[in-house]
């Protein structure tokens, strides 16, 4: 049950991939990955049609994740009570700036 919170729904991230379309699977098994890496304390999230990044138990999210047919929406979250910044993101894109912001997220939602 490895950092998992949706596993009362029965959702686990093998059966959520199986629904991402192929052109953008890699680039979100890569975006997930990256999100994972940024602290042993981050909780994956599998809901039905996205997946979330929270910070530790206290269920800040920091990224949203949700694939479509050639790209992924991304939602950032960087203070509790300001609107998140939405991205689409395609697999021909550069991520280190993504990436970048990513991390910033993650250190700086409290």
């Amino acid at each position: 049950m490895e950092n998992l919170i949706g596993v009362g729904n029965g959702r686990t991230y093998e059966d959520f991939q199986r629904q991402i379309p192929k052109p953008v699977k890699p680039l979100f098994n890569q975006l997930r990955t990256y999100c994972k890496s940024l602290d042993k304390r981050v909780i994956e999230d599998v809901r039905m049609h996205r997946v979330v990044f929270c910070k530790t138990m206290t269920f800040r999210w920091f990224a949203d994740m949700e694939p479509t047919e050639s790209s992924i929406i991304i939602k950032i979250q960087k203070e509790r009570k300001a609107e998140p910044t939405i991205l689409e993101v395609t697999p021909e894109q550069e991520l280190s700036e993504l990436e970048s912001t990513l991390k910033d997220a993650f250190t700086i939602i409290r």
